[in-house]
């Protein structure tokens, strides 16, 4: 199990188009920051039908879409 999953799941559960989040989202999902490590790890979650989109350094934020 990927320490992502849980963010992978949240996405699939909630069923949205697309989604924003901020990093203190995140981090509430997952019960911990995200780190460099992320970009290896944003590929799986085309596992549980999305993909990530735009990664904002400046906004904090991520966007994630349906597949």
């Amino acid at each position: 199990m990927s320490k992502y999953e849980p963010l992978w799941k949240y996405l699939k559960n909630n069923n949205k188009e697309n989604y924003k989040l901020s990093y203190d989202e995140i981090q509430n999902i997952l019960g911990f920051s995200i780190d460099h490590s992320f970009l290896t790890y944003k590929k799986e979650a085309k596992e549980f039908g999305y993909e990530v989109g735009k990664i904002s350094m400046k906004e904090k934020t991520v966007i994630f879409n349906k597949i």
